[in-house]
């Protein structure tokens, strides 16, 4: 019998020894650190406010990064965080039960590229919401569009939830005295002129923003001031916060899906070309020093496409009076000189690189009208005009002036003791082949990749929950807070056509 309790106490042990082996540690309690998040206010742009799709909608709002790190702030004491939600999911506005085309319905993907949902936005355009909103982040603002007294006025998505006629952006976050804040401004300082293919203007040098059109690049020192001024309003009483940098636009799907070099020639096609197109032009811009603008196309379907770039010198008038020379006449001449006056080929090569925006696939190798053969044929034989094209030239100025924002934003930072979001390291990461996490990857790739929207410009859901993440991560390292993020698989990579 004593021999037989001998088993049964060396066996009780065993198992009591096992259950402490297999037992789950107890699971870090989430804390806030240093940090007060109490009242948290988001002040931003498209990005901030959840716009995708080319639109703003409900669930759009719904996944924006703030939304989704208020919920993880909501873990450690963070307080309720409202959001002015669109009415339903169609996206834009609507006026007199019809959808009004400057704010048209969201994209989805119909299985061959993007598409606009059918139906008709229940956000009638001038209707207002009642505040306040801890997300303030307004579509299309640029930085110093949130210090504008009546910028509702201006911009409708402000306009529906501005506390007054005559409110700022961050008038509003500041009246409502938050304890923390987020603040991600200055792509739209740059945007419009990259995705209009630099038809804007440089306003660098120019300190007067009520003089800038939409598609104009601000003035950095302007852009340093203006955010100096916002971070000095939101801290002013001790509210601490998170800032982000700004990655450049031109690592976006808009500007990287539609290669530099998408034409397929056949060999009769590309020798026909050859001689009797290319090579008189060629022959007479070579003998003018700037032969290497044009070159002979081969049989493939990896040739360049012909843009047309406004920062070369205009060679019109001496490709007109060679060709002439060469007995063509005049008014034919005169016609090819101002064709290939500024032509020259696409090129991707030595950190040299073109952008062939977007919406530019649609009418590669369409006939332009007007035009008489063999000079129509768009991006082939009749340049891409200014507006299809983000040239070399023109991608360098956007980055020297984010270069600018980003060294403001910085010391700003700094100054203050924020956090600051690496977004512009993040966006690297996600164009040189992507993210991994878990058994899934994200990437820049146009549709498939996962991080952006149809429209090539916005992220998508799980696009946001990533960016939300990074923020998360950038106030643990500041604040000692110990947030987790969110899983990146529980987020949509596209938005259905149909959403409740």
């Amino acid at each position: 019998m004593i021999k037989n309790m001998k088993w049964v106490l060396l066996a009780s042990l065993i198992v009591s020894a096992c259950s402490q082996d297999d037992s789950t540690p107890a699971e870090e309690p989430i804390t806030s650190g240093s940090a007060d998040l109490s009242k948290y206010v988001a002040l931003g742009d498209s990005f901030a406010a959840g716009f995708s799709d080319n639109a703003l909608f409900k669930a759009g709002q719904e996944n924006a990064y703030p939304n989704i790190i208020a919920q993880q702030f909501a873990l450690a004491g963070g307080g309720a965080f409202t959001t002015p939600f669109m009415t339903d999911n169609v996206g834009g506005f609507s006026a007199g039960g019809v959808q009004i085309p400057q704010f048209p319905t969201r994209l989805y993907f119909n299985g061959s590229g993007p598409a606009n949902v059918s139906g008709v936005s229940g956000t009638v355009f001038g209707t207002t919401v009642a505040g306040p909103f801890n997300n303030l982040g307004v579509p299309g603002a640029k930085s110093y569009h949130l210090g504008i007294a009546g910028y509702g006025t201006l911009n409708p998505y402000f306009g529906r939830f501005a506390s007054a006629a005559t409110a700022t952006v961050v008038g509003d976050a500041v009246a409502q005295s938050p304890t923390f804040f987020s603040l991600w401004i200055g792509g739209n300082d740059v945007l419009g002129y990259a995705t209009s293919g630099g038809t804007g203007t440089n306003q660098t040098g120019n300190p007067s923003p009520a003089t800038y059109g939409t598609s104009d690049i601000t003035d950095p020192t302007v852009f340093g001031s203006v955010y100096n001024n916002l971070v000095n309003a939101l801290t002013a009483n001790g509210a601490k916060g998170v800032v982000a940098n700004l990655p450049y636009v031109s690592s976006l799907p808009y500007f990287t899906t539609v290669p530099y070099n998408p034409v397929p020639l056949d060999a009769a096609t590309a020798n026909t070309l050859n001689t009797q197109l290319i090579g008189p032009v060629k022959q007479v811009l070579t003998a003018l020093g700037q032969g290497d603008r044009i070159n002979f196309v081969t049989a493939g379907s990896n040739n360049p496409l012909l843009i047309k770039d406004e920062s070369l010198e205009n060679l019109a008038p001496q490709l007109s009076a060679a060709l002439q020379a060469a007995g063509y006449p005049a008014p034919t001449a005169g016609f090819i000189a101002s064709i290939y006056g500024q032509a020259r080929h696409a090129k991707n090569t030595n950190g040299f690189r073109d952008y062939i925006l977007l919406p530019t696939r649609t009418i590669i190798g369409t006939t332009q009208a007007g035009v008489p053969a063999p000079f129509n044929t768009v991006g082939v034989t009749y340049p891409l005009q200014d507006g299809a094209v983000l040239t070399n030239d023109e991608a360098s100025q956007v980055r020297v002036a984010t270069d600018a924002y980003n060294d403001a934003i910085a010391a700003a930072a700094a100054s203050k003791g924020l956090a600051l979001v690496d977004t512009k390291a993040v966006m690297a990461d996600l164009l040189a082949g992507g993210i991994r996490f878990g058994n899934y990857h994200i990437s820049t790739q146009y549709v498939v990749g996962g991080a952006f929207s149809m429209d090539g410009v916005h992220p998508s859901a799980r696009g946001y929950a990533l960016i939300a993440n990074e923020f998360l991560k950038a106030v643990n390292a500041t604040y000692g807070s110990n947030f987790k993020g969110v899983d990146l698989a529980d987020y949509r990579i596209q938005y259905p056509a149909i959403l409740p």
